[in-house]
């Protein structure tokens, strides 16, 4: 018997580009810490056929590895946390506001 690791569904928004994650409430956000985080197989198969529907806005849908943190979900794998910082292109998306940095 396999032991199911915890999820968030994840893709890129259609027009922007940008990774996007799915909330509990069905809204899709830029914020990793806003996603809602599944911890059952069932469930998240069944949340992933959703986001997977709405290609209106999000194209590739997945579920991503994470794990429970204090300010909400984190991502479990250095690829999805490499996501989370917006594109390697800096200074655009998620990166803009480390300009300051």
């Amino acid at each position: 018997m396999s032991r199911f690791t915890p999820k968030v569904v994840t893709g890129n928004a259609l027009i922007e580009g940008d990774v996007v994650y799915l909330t509990v409430d069905n809204r899709w956000t830029r914020s990793h810490a806003e996603a809602e985080l599944i911890e059952d197989e069932a469930h998240a198969q069944l949340r992933l056929l959703h986001g997977a529907s709405q290609r209106q806005l999000v194209v590739g849908a997945y579920l991503a590895d994470a794990r429970r943190g204090p300010n909400g979900p984190e991502p479990a794998h250095f690829r999805e946390a490499f996501r989370t910082r917006g594109p390697s292109n800096y200074p655009h998306g998620k990166q803009v506001d480390l300009r300051h940095v």
